[in-house]
This record gives structure tokens, C-alpha cells and sequence, in this order.
């Protein structure tokens, strides 16, 4: 009886650590099927987003009778990405002159969350940006102040939710350009653009600025310079 026993506890000790393993590595997998993957390709239409931004607590509301689509496009699912942001958005883009991402960035600083901003020093200036927008709403902006360009083009929502392409923040790159956005939720990943964030970040201190004279500041060499400065004035 006893050696019947044991054996049937060995039995039992087995099976509940097989259903336990086969338990955790069900909750491993739905886990990974809930973290957010997504890519976007550009060119998109420029489709309504209205609707979006009213959703997030820009106002208005009813229909909206603008003559832009109305249906889903990679563009609307960028914005509304971006609009889940409840704590924080670290935004690290070259170039930005889209109105419609603008109002997006705008409506998480006025909802209380966290907007800071990392872009490049010449073309912030040019016309069509919405970097002086943005400052001027009291957002949180810092720019290189060296030979080469701040050339990264990264979002990190909430430090959980990475965005991160080829994609300028442009109506160009948005409705005429081959682009892409991957979009993703996770911790490794997260960490690393984090941390990159973090140190530009630091770096562009504007305390620790070096004034030249005008002899003095290092020029930047960009054969596409023209291009991307009529693309802004489109």
C-alpha cells in the first residue's frame, strides 16, 4: 500500500509540473500575442483624423465634412498610436512639419502628459516646422549644436511603445515617400532607444552649449538640403 502510495504522489507531482510548465507557456505566448507589433509603410493617403484627436480630448465631435478620407490608412493608425500616451512621449525626430502629428504632440502636452522633444538644429528653422509650435505650447525641445545631423527618426510612448523607421515627420515623407514605421512593445527594445534618448538628451543640454563666433561654427555639409527645405514648403 505505502509503495502504491508513493508512487501515485510521484504520479501526481509529475502531471501538476507538467500542467504548471504547460500553464506558464500558455500566459508566455498570450502575453507575446498582447504586446503591440506593427508596421506601417509609406506612402500613406492623408486620411481624417478628427475624429482621433476629438476621441483624445481635442473637442468638437459630430461628423466631420472635411473632404479627406475618412476610412483607415497607415497615417491614422500613427496617430492613434500616438494618442495612447497617458504618462509620457519622448519624440526624437530630424524633421517636422506635419500639422496634423503637431496637433497630435499639442493635445498629449495639454492632457498633462510628459512631451519631450530632440531634433536637428538647422532644420527645426525652416519654414513650415513645428518645432516654434511646439516651444511656444511650453514643450520641452533640445537640438544638437554640432557638424553632423540629429538624424534619428524615434518615438518611445509611455517607455513601453517604440516607434521607429525611416519615417520624417513630413508631408512629404507621409503621402509621397517609401517609408516605414515599426511599432513595438518591448521591454529589451524599449530600453536600449531609452537610454539613447537619455544620453542625447543630456548631451543637448543647452548648459553645456559651446557659443562659436561666426568663423567658428562647424558647418554641416547636405547635398539634399535644398530638397528637403522645398519639401517643408510644400
Amino acid at each position: 500500500m505505502a509503495v502504491w502510495r508513493g508512487g501515485a504522489l510521484v504520479a501526481l507531482a509529475v502531471f501538476v509540473g507538467a500542467a504548471l510548465e504547460a500553464l506558464a507557456e500558455w500566459l508566455a505566448r498570450r502575453r507575446r500575442e498582447a504586446q503591440v507589433r506593427e508596421v506601417l509603410f509609406f506612402p500613406s493617403r492623408l486620411t481624417c483624423v478628427e475624429g482621433l484627436l476629438a476621441a483624445a480630448g481635442e473637442g468638437g465631435g459630430g461628423a466631420c465634412s472635411c473632404p479627406l478620407p475618412h476610412d483607415e490608412s497607415p497615417f491614422s493608425r500613427l496617430v492613434a498610436r500616438l494618442l495612447t500616451a497617458r504618462r509620457c512621449l519622448d519624440l526624437c525626430v530630424f524633421a517636422f512639419s506635419s500639422p496634423q502629428l503637431s496637433r497630435a504632440v499639442l493635445l498629449l502636452h495639454r492632457r498633462g502628459v510628459r512631451v519631450r522633444v530632440v531634433t536637428d538644429a538647422d532644420y527645426m528653422a525652416l519654414r513650415g516646422s513645428q518645432i516654434g509650435i511646439l516651444r511656444r505650447a511650453g514643450i520641452q525641445v533640445r537640438h544638437d549644436q554640432d557638424s553632423g545631423y540629429m538624424h534619428h527618426k524615434f518615438a518611445i510612448v509611455d517607455k513601453k511603445l517604440l516607434f521607429t523607421g525611416s519615417l520624417n515627420w513630413t508631408a512629404q515623407a507621409i503621402q509621397h515617400n517609401r517609408e516605414n514605421v515599426l511599432i513595438l512593445e518591448d521591454a529589451e527594445y524599449v530600453k536600449l532607444f531609452l537610454q539613447e534618448f537619455e544620453k542625447i538628451w543630456e548631451n543637448y543640454n543647452p548648459a553645456n552649449y559651446i557659443f562659436f563666433s561666426k568663423e567658428e561654427v562647424p558647418k554641416k555639409e547636405d547635398k539634399h538640403k535644398a530638397e528637403t527645405e522645398r519639401q517643408f514648403n510644400k
